[in-house]
């Protein structure tokens, strides 16, 4: 993918595109804290083994037991997926920038990096949407479920959330590569995304803020809102049920998506739409660590946590691996 973006910046006119001037950026992200490295490094490898092993379990066990084979888990092991994909897309770099003196990326590495990472928090906000429309159907018309909640349009929602998730970085991604980069080369974080290459820009970016504040607003606000009112009707369907029993168990099914739900909006309107007043460059990095990196590893004990048919799979699985080992011993 980085050759792909060298070759774009090739082929862009001269009186467009200045990237003669920076062909590298420096991380300061961490870069305060020098006698840390080492610690942060350590902090880091555990929570990205964590998050791999985590959301790979996840998807083992939907996979491997013919009862998860519903839309809702097909959806969740998606979800598992996309937040492999998302760590994966900071993480390593920050894991062998942590050993080096000057942290830096080159010029086509930050364009892939921000393709990457807009690709993924983007498809994540719409799928967590089909998500929650997946639990409105179930909850509010469970009789119409199967009929709605086809094979085949669970496929189309898994799809078109990744179209969407592509289209929208791609159209970042392209605008991004058309600006003049004069210098300085310093991003005062430890990763590459658009606002960062704005502030750097000495073009015009009003038409990048404009696709920016129009892409907040489909793909970022209208899942959000979508989401929000599903469980606005999800509540309202739950608590009509007469009986405590049948409220909780119609409650239980949801419970672990919508609590994922509030922590991905949460962080991600806490990240980027939060008030510049008393910038702090230690609180604006561990809000980025949290939503960049923490959720991709907090999503998998969620639902391990408080889904039934999650942990007798994973119990399952790991009695299973336990005898398979007795018995080679």
């Amino acid at each position: 993918m980085a050759s792909f973006f060298h070759c774009f910046v090739a082929v862009v006119p001269l009186e467009m595109n200045n990237q003669t001037d920076v062909t590298e950026f420096i991380f300061l992200g961490f870069s305060n804290h020098p006698n840390l490295q080492s610690l942060f490094f350590l902090v880091f490898l555990v929570i990205y083994l964590t998050t791999l092993f985590g959301n790979t379990l996840i998807i083992m066990a939907i996979r491997v037991s013919p009862a998860l084979h519903i839309p809702m888990y097909y959806f969740l092991s998606n979800l598992s997926f996309l937040d492999i994909c998302y760590t994966s897309t900071t993480v390593p770099g920050m894991l062998v920038n942590f050993f080096q003196e000057k942290k830096t990326i080159s010029y086509e590495g930050c364009l892939s990096q921000i393709f990457f990472l807009v690709t993924c928090a983007g498809t994540e906000g719409v799928l967590l949407a089909a998500m929650a429309y997946d639990r409105y159907v179930a909850i509010c018309h469970p009789l119409q479920y199967p009929g709605l909640m086809s094979v085949k349009v669970c496929v189309c929602l898994v799809t078109g959330s990744w179209l969407c998730g592509l289209v929208n970085s791609m159209t970042h991604t392209v605008l991004a590569a058309t600006l003049t980069l004069c210098g300085p080369n310093q991003i005062s974080h430890f990763l590459c995304d658009i606002p960062f290459l704005l502030k750097l820009s000495c073009s015009d970016t009003s038409l990048n803020e404009f696709v920016l504040h129009v892409a907040s607003a489909t793909i970022g606000l209208s899942p959000c809102l979508f989401t929000a009112v599903s469980y606005i009707l999800i509540i309202s369907a739950i608590l009509s049920i007469p009986s405590v029993q049948g409220r909780s168990k119609a409650f239980s099914t949801c419970a672990s998506h919508l609590t994922v739900v509030v922590i991905f909006f949460g962080t991600a309107n806490f990240n980027y739409d939060r008030p510049n007043v008393g910038y702090n460059l230690d609180m604006d990095i561990l809000v980025s660590v949290f939503f960049c990196v923490g959720t991709p590893m907090i999503n998998p004990i969620i639902y391990s946590l408080r889904n039934k048919e999650i942990k007798g799979v994973l119990r399952k699985l790991a009695k299973e691996c336990w005898f398979s080992s007795e018995i080679s011993g």
